[in-house]
């Protein structure tokens, strides 16, 4: 064969290959949005009324429900959709580390499981403290961990926080937002009633309760900066109030991985003094999650950033008892919630969203986020973990980096 003909099949062949490649790039999810929610089990083995209750099937999560039932519709973007034809569910996500007997190491409360989420162990820590609040302190000066690794391969990452950046008038905050150059770090954990005559936009109370707990990134030197509060620490961009991922969501600028956190009552933990629409204890704090998800999941799907590819995942942080004698939260009889909706989602089956069947923990989505944003090493026990390609239609997950 001549020289110039082995260049043509030669430059054939590599074009072949980077189509493939090219085409096969394009079936891979894009932009994560991981929406975290609070302290209760999917099922559970008592459906009783009281104590903690379950959320799939519980009438106070209509929304929620709607979701997987295969009835979910909003307007978006002027046209009534439908939401549930994008979305597939686990039936069997268990708490990390959790085993059929139950007779397991017992990960909680909420913090263990928020640093799992970032670097696939909880380091040994086991309360709810703020970053900086022990000596020795629960902020990790490790870099293995997720946003570090987004951040050195080049993608960009973002922690929208209910409750934080507000305005301050007189001794009251205000649920105004700062500018972007008075964002902090919120190292810090607090709670309150607004003032200025302002509500919540989700709840319409004037309470606030932010959580450092539930804020991984903030846990690990590398991505809070250090215990630096002030507006000069060079990691505040990245922790923005959630007010601000309306216009980040028009204008186009979310990033790569996008982790939302509702303030501790519009994330299912507490229930607003006084009740929530008639309701008080568990079935308040379950209706103020759902009716928290019925406003911020539509506003997501209209972006074009989930419609480019885009994943929203509705993420529960642990099991919990459910008042039963004998009752183990660590077993398999309780199950933690896990939604995806995406375009590419597994398809329904029979007209209802997936539901699958695989035993999946917070290590799963772990495992997952690093072969979507192709990052290595595999962090911790995600190393042991499944990945949830089977919530996705073929290369939505690319394999193992």
């Amino acid at each position: 064969m001549s020289p110039i003909r082995c260049l043509r099949t030669l430059g054939t062949f590599v074009l072949l290959m980077t189509l493939g490649y090219s085409t096969a790039n394009a079936q891979e999810i894009k932009t994560v949005f991981v929406i975290a929610l609070e302290n209760h089990n999917w099922t559970q083995p008592s459906q009783l009324p009281g104590g903690i209750q379950q959320v799939y099937q519980n009438t106070n999560a209509p929304f929620i429900n709607s979701l997987v039932n295969g009835t979910a519709y909003a307007v978006i973007n002027g046209s009534m959709v439908n939401i549930s034809g994008q979305v597939a569910y686990a039936s069997a996500y268990h708490n990390v580390l959790a085993t059929p007997s139950g007779n397991n190491p017992s990960i909680h409360p909420s913090e263990p499981n928020y640093l799992w989420a970032e670097a696939g162990t909880n380091f040994g820590i086991l309360d709810d403290d703020d970053p900086f609040k022990d000596t020795p302190p629960n902020s990790q000066s490790t870099p293995l961990h997720l946003s570090n690794l987004l951040t050195k391969a080049g993608k960009t990452w973002k922690s929208y926080q209910e409750d934080i950046d507000l305005i301050t008038v007189g001794l009251s905050l205000c649920n105004e937002t700062l500018s972007p150059d008075q964002w902090t770090v919120p190292l810090a954990s607090f709670s309150g009633h607004l003032g200025c005559g302002t509500s919540n936009a989700y709840n319409l109370s004037t309470q606030y309760n932010y959580a450092a707990k539930h804020n991984p990134m903030v846990f690990f030197n590398d991505t809070n900066g250090g215990n630096d509060p002030s507006t000069a620490n060079p990691l505040s961009s990245h922790y923005a109030p959630l007010q601000q991922l309306q216009a980040d969501l028009g204008n186009g600028t979310v990033a790569d991985y996008n982790w939302i956190t509702p303030d501790q009552y519009n994330d299912m933990h507490t229930s607003l003094t006084g009740g929530y629409k008639g309701l008080t204890g568990d079935a308040a704090n379950i209706k103020q999650g759902d009716d928290f998800l019925s406003q911020v999941v539509p506003m997501i799907m209209a972006s074009d950033a989930y419609k480019n590819r885009g994943v929203i995942i509705l993420w529960w942080d642990e099991s919990e008892s459910d008042g039963v004698a004998g009752d183990n939260a660590n077993d398999f009889s309780h199950t933690v919630g896990e939604i995806v909706i995406s375009k590419r989602a597994h398809p329904n089956v029979n007209g209802l969203p997936y539901a699958s069947p695989v035993n999946f923990t917070h290590s799963s989505d772990l495992l997952t986020m690093e072969e979507i944003f192709h990052v290595t090493p595999i962090l911790g026990d995600a190393v042991n973990a499944t990945d949830l390609s089977d919530l996705f239609q073929p290369g939505a997950v690319p394999k193992k980096p």
